[in-house]
């Protein structure tokens, strides 16, 4: 029998992928630190993150000028190379954010917090203003840079790359992204 794909994992692999962790890509004093709101099954099952087929993060970083090319999800350790990193407030693999507690949440914004505090880099920027909104207990934010930051880091929220976001276009994300590399001054 062949070996699947690490890309592409069986039924019952995304199954078993259910509540497991993946590791960050991060290092000390990143440019940008991106914060997902937690890892799918696809990404419980392959060990990358953003690796569901028609997540829009990979082409949104590159479209946006953050990456000189559209990496893929296993590609993901170029980015510190670039000074840029993945994190997520929840650790725990499901199929939808919405399984997530806003107890889970609002813990994941506080090990977040410590994370950012420790590693310093120049602006940690959440995908998703409701995980957001929640994890931090900030109701009003809206979508861009923070009034408030954690420490020396800048905070920005951006809109959540899922497919399942249709209140953004791959166009309309690349420039949100956009805007977040020009303020950091990113080439």
């Amino acid at each position: 029998m062949p070996t699947p794909s690490p890309l592409k994992p069986t039924a019952e692999q995304l199954l078993a992928a259910r509540d497991t962790t993946i590791p960050d890509v991060v290092a000390p004093g990143l440019r940008v630190l991106f914060c997902g709101i937690n890892p799918g099954l696809w990404s419980g099952a392959t060990g990358h993150h953003f690796a569901r087929p028609g997540n829009r993060f990979w082409p949104a970083l590159h479209r946006s000028g953050f990456t000189p090319r559209q990496l893929r999800p296993d590609e993901q350790g170029e980015l510190l190379d670039l000074g840029l990193g993945i994190t997520n407030v929840a650790p725990r693999a499901t199929a939808k954010a919405d399984e997530l507690t806003a107890d889970e949440l609002r813990a994941g914004g506080a090990a977040l917090t410590e994370r950012v505090l420790r590693l310093r880099p120049q602006v940690l920027a959440v995908l998703g203003i409701g995980a957001y909104r929640t994890a931090f207990g900030r109701r009003g934010a809206a979508i861009g840079r923070q009034e408030e930051g954690l420490g020396d880091t800048e905070v920005w929220v951006l809109p959540n790359p899922s497919g399942l976001n249709a209140h953004y276009t791959p166009a309309s994300l690349a420039e949100e992204f956009r805007r977040l590399r020009e303020a950091v001054g990113a080439p």
